[in-house]
């Protein structure tokens, strides 16, 4: 007689939580300021606002834009901001920095927005495999907020984890 096959993962209890299907959809551009520098150096207001004013800002329809600069200049504030309003009414996330720094935002606005109220109690597997990349600021900010409120936590996969947090009786 065949023994059945018993799906212990299963009967475990563990909810798994996978991070990649957390990652926001839609295209992630870097709006470089350093073309719009003189000599790679300085910004000019006068030929900045001639730009901003010329530009295609409804390219931007829809995406995710990070804005910064790739030369290591000094740029004012005023023009991160600029380039903001002109952004505002097209994109759906603007943010200062690299693509990785708008990857990590990205992935907080989605956790801070998280319904934990069915993980209260609970034993939760962070998955750790993904085919997207997820920043590592994701999984530490997901520990943050799980901590407080599930029985135990987990990294990895529920046949294979990590433990990184129990609750003491």
């Amino acid at each position: 007689m065949e023994e059945e096959i018993v799906n212990r993962v299963k009967q475990s209890g563990l909810i798994q939580l996978d991070l990649e299907e957390m990652r926001v959809p839609g295209e992630r551009i870097f709006l470089d300021i350093k073309p719009q520098l003189f000599m790679e150096l300085v910004l000019k207001e006068k030929d900045f606002r001639i730009f901003l004013a010329e530009h295609d800002w409804a390219s931007y329809q829809d995406k995710h834009v990070a804005v910064g600069c790739s030369n290591d200049a000094i740029i004012p504030t005023w023009a991160f901001m600029l380039l903001s309003i002109h952004l505002s009414p097209y994109a759906k996330t603007i943010a200062f920095g690299t693509l990785e720094d708008l990857e990590k935002i990205l992935f907080k606005q989605c956790i801070d927005e998280l319904n934990t109220q069915d993980l209260a109690g609970a034993r939760v597997v962070i998955k750790g495999c993904s085919k997207e990349s997820v920043p590592t600021n994701a999984y530490v900010q997901i520990a943050h907020k799980l901590q407080p409120l599930v029985k135990s936590l987990f990294f990895g996969e529920p046949c294979s984890t990590v433990p990184l947090f129990k609750k003491k009786s």
